[in-house]
């Protein structure tokens, strides 16, 4: 670019004040500022955008790579599983043939596992109940007109 030291920008500057006088060159100054920091932010706007579009290349490369090693790793995964089925159904296929006819079918019983203490459709609070019912919380809410009929003074005499 320009190499610019300070005598050739004191010379600029001295070529200035004479030219434009010392009246208008206060303005002319900020204008050129303002120009020069547009000029500024265009270059680091288009650098960063070149930059941007270099790491989107480079991010494309990488799930093109990333997606072949995916394809590369499912075939693997389909031939070994296909070699598994054959490898099962040629096992199953042997054990049950005619000559096992001394082992005795047993039927596929087993019973249903379920969790000991727990219904999954109950929802229950962490705070005990016998402990709501000593401190006296409520537990059930009322509506409006169980309220009034429960706790309606009752009328006496008459």
């Amino acid at each position: 670019m320009l190499d610019l030291g300070i005598s050739k920008l004191a010379m600029i500057g001295a070529v200035a004040l004479i030219v434009i006088g010392p009246e208008k060159l206060p303005g002319v100054a900020r204008t050129v500022g303002t120009l020069l920091g547009r000029a500024q932010r265009y270059v680091s706007d288009v650098k960063a955008e070149v930059n941007r579009s270099m790491e989107l290349d480079e991010l494309r490369k990488m799930k093109e790579s990333v997606e072949t090693a995916a394809k590369d790793v499912q075939s693997s995964v389909q031939t070994q599983t296909d070699d598994f089925e054959k490898a099962w159904s040629d096992a199953t296929q042997e054990a049950s043939s005619p000559s096992m006819d001394a082992v005795p079918d047993f039927p596929n019983i087993a019973p249903q596992y379920r969790h000991p203490k727990k219904n999954w459709r109950l929802k229950r609070g962490a705070t005990p109940a016998w402990y709501k019912a000593r401190s006296g919380v409520r537990t059930k809410a009322l509506s409006g007109a169980a309220r009034v009929a429960r706790y309606r003074p009752v009328k006496t005499g008459s």
